[in-house]
């Protein structure tokens, strides 16, 4: 960021592609961006330009934005400029990027950069294709290639050999890669490896690597940490008219090897093509696709180095003529996502740039046969703000963009985007309707890259802000805005007529469970799914589409590997343990006592419950509540100082010491081995002082978070908490016996097998009657990340180092500790929009009735390395019973009612699928209870088979349905004719 906050940024050209460069610049945060542009607003511009408006037709393009883009960060002036690009003018900035530009002014423009060690990009979209140049010069350095956190590892050996062999734990894989460097701290013995110069390592197995020559080192005994080191690469790029002759290329798909080549001469083709018209070629014209492929070939013949094409791609290039006149808000998107990340790379380092070349199309997007492709009448233009997406697909797939119906499910970073890409695309802008929804307010961190948002936006709700927003970018568009969180909750409110109406839905959700919710409405009500997510530099997208692909919960990642709770209780390891531990702690005293206490008093049936939970669960929750309203109830002020305090006398001092006197220092264990070693690091207790700002910062926060919880008044004065702090009487440290530590989370699970009934039996009596709740006002405080004002981040932060301290592990600054502890993940600008970009380009496929596989395009990137992945979408898995095939969008369809007006009976639904499909239903569900079974008692059988479903669903689920439900969901288990098991689909039971 520092490096960002000393870069001058020059963008020329702003146009769709630029002024999305420019927004995810200075939301990005750079010392200042110019804009330049010569040129003035023209219908064709509002396709994709979302700072123009119609009253600003003929106005200049930058002078009208200024204002706009200036809003997204208060931090970075932005200033227009619409003069000449002289050489002059140029040297006041670190980096220039061109779009819009003349062929001629690139090349001069690019000379002066590389000769002047100003950094230039080059970046140019041409309906459904784009282009994208680097030059940062002979002598860039590469701080961090990869942009992942750096490794490290514990180590369990290091030989005296040449070279020397370091062994890590076996506990987890090493992850280091042959070329790596690394360094050590912390091993007895060998200490000359302590804090050494970083050393280059060759992995020899997953556990294992050799490093230098440590025959002459003294020998190791135990412990160490070894870490990875980034070192700077060195990058040399050759200037723009070299890389012209010999480019090299990064490739974006795979599966079109040969394109970048073709479109390196077809864009030098092109500019030939305006450079002589002074136009480019008019939308799906035959005799300018003619010419510019002509010119193509007299571009190709020219070449002499390796941008020479053996052969030209004649279809190809020809298709690049009929849609260059095009202006497309999802390829401008994925091309500014992408040119901003390179100029946040040429200004600070971070992530290895584009190396030089970068080509890009959709071709996919055009209709899937020659027949129905636009003519030149329908893709000319009509003097309104679809121009430029009319010039490559017509006014049919406009008036079908009008008439969309989708819902789309998250208005934050990804949502936002996605809206100014509907607004820009004219969906829902005739008789369709966008509904977002979205039941969270705005934060300030939320405006680094949820661009829809301003600082006065702040606390408003999500949805709302996000629909007027785009409403000022198009006021054609229909939008509603709903504060609901998807679910079973609200399923009265999206409904069968809800979704029944729906074109499609597209997810911009931060969670699994959300997606796979949405994701099983979407196959249930056979709608298209538009998914996509981000993580920092990386991105992915995958489209859903009913009938054709798999769904996206038929294959999930693997779930977060979990800390095991022995580690947490007694032998944390790293930062990462203490902080798991510190948000625990939280919830263990400041959320869950206040949430039992207030059940208990509340609901009659909470004892009830309580004393039927499994092993000591009854013991810990009794003893938990009797301590919240009893022992531990605060009357004031000075008691939740006093609590705290005695507190952290408990955790930080008394707990380690017991632990030390069950594991002495020099404690070994069964093999002879030292029980502290390997993972286990040693702790020692800590003794409180009030000058040590650290524990004074743990009772401040713990006891204002206490007062909290009671209802009582805080304070924010230090010294007096000092004071305060300073007179209470901690209990003095005496060794418990019998108190077990458990080392092992099997040991911990064993424990809590064994309940004192006699203790529980005094707890009932001892606890306040239900007529005393009046008396007690407790609060359960759910921890929030972003509350800088009610000691959230202060407990967490204090808490954690503390425990650090006791083991001895580095401690983590606040910035750290919310990023881990708020299990806060990365999000930026550059990849929210490119990732979009890729999203809307398959909803014009499926708005156009795409029905091939191939046609569709699953995307993963990571902007960091850089990386592009692209692939077919994989196809809904294939079942069979008997001969027929069906997949997870097949069902059976039962109309419940019959023609006599009667609901269907068990009897008669078993005797249907016996009758109609040869199928023996062997057992039936709905949801988790189960309606009928082979197995089932006779007399409960019996009593069931002549009911109708209804009345057993909600007999058997104890659950009216409400007036909203049409249709059941029956799982079926059957055995077929010769009574083997079969997998069948479901069945929709429709009642209404």
């Amino acid at each position: 960021m520092k490096r960002m906050q000393s870069s001058n940024v020059l963008i020329s050209g702003l146009r769709g592609l630029g002024v999305e460069i420019a927004k995810n610049v200075i939301l990005g945060g750079v010392k200042s961006v110019t804009l330049h542009d010569q040129g003035v607003a023209e219908w064709r511009d509002l396709s994709s330009q979302f700072y123009l408006r119609e009253e600003d037709l003929g106005k200049n393009r930058a002078e009208v934005s200024q204002s706009r883009l200036a809003e997204l960060n208060s931090y970075v002036p932005v200033a227009s400029y619409n003069g000449a690009l002289t050489n002059e003018y140029l040297t006041q900035f670190q980096v220039i990027v061109l779009t819009n530009s003349s062929l001629e002014e690139q090349l001069r423009v690019g000379e002066f950069c590389h000769s002047n060690s100003i950094k230039l990009i080059i970046a140019d979209t041409r309906g459904l294709f784009g282009q994208l140049f680097c030059d940062f010069g002979e002598d860039m350095m590469v701080f961090d290639t990869n942009g992942e956190q750096p490794l490290s590892a514990m180590v369990s050996m290091v030989t005296k050999d040449s070279p020397g062999v370091v062994t890590c734990l076996d506990e987890a894989r090493h992850g280091f890669e042959s070329g790596d460097y690394v360094t050590f701290t912390e091993v007895q013995g060998m200490t000359e490896i302590n804090g050494c110069q970083p050393v280059e390592i060759k992995v020899l197995g997953p556990y294992t690597f050799s490093i230098c020559d440590t025959t002459s080192f003294t020998d190791y005994v135990r412990g160490g940490i070894v870490s990875q080191v980034k070192m700077p690469k060195k990058i040399a790029f050759k200037s723009l008219p070299s890389s012209m002759l010999e480019p090299d290329f990064q490739l974006t798909d795979f599966a079109k090897f040969e394109r970048p080549g073709q479109l390196h001469v077809g864009f030098q083709a092109l500019h030939s093509f305006e450079k002589k018209h002074s136009r480019l070629p008019k939308p799906w014209n035959q005799a300018d696709a003619d010419e510019l492929v002509a010119l193509a070939g007299e571009v190709n013949s020219a070449q002499t180095g390796s941008a020479k094409q053996d052969q030209l791609d004649q279809a190809l290039l020809k298709k690049f003529a009929f849609v260059a006149a095009g202006d497309l808000a999802p390829i401008n998107a994925f091309f500014g996502g992408l040119a901003a990340q390179e100029v946040m790379k040429a200004c600070t380092g971070k992530f290895m740039p584009i190396n030089q070349w970068l080509y890009f199309d959709a071709l996919e997007c055009l209709p899937e046969t020659e027949e129905v492709m636009p003519t030149e009448e329908e893709s000319a233009p009509r003097n309104c703000r679809y121009d430029g997406q009319i010039a490559v697909f017509g006014d049919k797939l406009q008036e079908l963009l009008a008439k969309q119906r989708y819902f789309l499910v998250g208005a934050g970073a990804i949502g936002c985007e996605l809206l100014k890409n509907f607004a820009m695309m004219g969906l829902a802008t005739g008789d369709g309707e966008v509904i977002v929804t979205d039941m969270d307010t705005i934060e300030k961190s939320n405006l680094n890259r949820q661009f829809l948002f301003r600082p006065w936006d702040v606390t408003k709700m999500k949805s709302e802000t996000a629909a007027a927003a785009v409403k000022q970018m198009n006021p054609a568009i229909r939008i509603t805005g709903h504060q609901n969180r998807v679910g079973p909750d609200t399923e009265k409110v999206y409904d069968d007529d809800f979704f029944e109406n729906l074109d499609g839905v597209a997810n911009a959700l931060d969670n699994v469970d959300a997606r796979m919710y949405m994701d099983r409405r979407c196959v249930y009500y056979r709608k298209p799914l538009l998914e996509s997510g981000t993580l920092g530099t990386k991105g992915n997208v995958q489209v859903v589409i009913p009938f054709i692909t798999e769904s996206y919960s038929s294959s999930q990642d693997p779930p977060e590997k979990s800390i095991p709770i022995c580690t947490l209780k007694n032998f944390p390891n790293a930062i990462e343990h203490t902080l798991q531990w510190a948000r625990d702690e939280f919830e263990g005293l400041f959320k869950q006592p206040a949430e039992n206490a207030m059940q208990y008093l509340t609901d009659p049936k909470f004892m009830e419950r309580t004393l039927k939970l499994p092993g000591a669960q009854p013991l810990e929750v009794l003893e938990a509540v009797y301590k919240s309203l009893a022992t531990d109830y605060p009357r004031s002020w000075e008691d939740c100082v006093a609590w705290a305090r005695n507190h952290w006398q408990w955790q930080y001092n008394n707990n380690i010491r017991q632990l030390l006197h069950n594991f002495p220092p020099d404690q070994l264990t069964s093999s002879g081995a030292p029980f502290w070693s390997g993972p286990k690091r040693c702790p020692h207790p800590l003794e409180f002082s009030t000058s040590n700002d650290l524990h004074l910062d743990y009772v401040m926060a713990a006891a204002n978070l206490f007062a909290l919880s009671y209802g009582l008044e805080g304070s924010r004065d230090r010294a007096v908490v000092a004071k305060l702090a300073q007179e209470v009487k901690v209990p003095v440290f005496t060794p418990k016996s019998g108190v077990k530590i458990h080392v092992s989370d099997q040991e911990l699970q064993s424990a809590n097998s064994s309940v004192d009934d006699s203790r529980l039996e005094e707890l009932k009596t001892l606890l306040p009657g239900a007529d005393t709740s009046s008396q007690y006002k407790m609060c359960p405080i759910d921890f929030e990340k972003d509350d800088d004002t009610n000691f959230h981040m202060d407990f967490i932060v204090a808490a954690s180092n503390l425990r650090a301290e006791n083991y001895d592990i580095p401690p983590a600054d606040r910035h750290k500790s919310k990023l881990i502890a708020g299990k806060i993940i990365p999000a930026i600008a550059t990849t929210t929009a490119a990732v979009v970009g890729l999203v809307c380009l398959e909803m014009l496929k499926i708005v156009q009735g795409h029905k091939k596989l191939e046609s569709f395009k699953n995307g993963f990137m990571n902007l960091a390395l850089p990386f592009f992945a692209f692939s077919e979408p994989i196809a809904a898995p294939i079942h069979k019973y008997y001969e027929i095939n069906w997949t997870l969008w097949d069902r059976f369809e039962v109309k419940g009612i019959q023609t006599s007006g009667e609901e269907m009976t068990l009897r008669q639904f078993l005797d249907y699928f016996q009758n109609e499909h040869k199928l023996e239903i062997t057992m039936l569900s709905q949801g988790v209870s189960m309606l009928y079974s082979f197995f089932m008692p006779a007399a409960k059988l019996k009593e069931r088979l002549d009911l109708p479903m209804t009345e057993i669903v909600t007999k058997v689920s104890k659950k009216k349905l409400g007036k909203h439900v049409r249709a059941l969901v029956f799982e079926l288990c059957c055995n077929d004719q010769s009574d083997e098991d079969v997998e069948v689909p479901y069945v929709r039971y429709t009642i209404r």
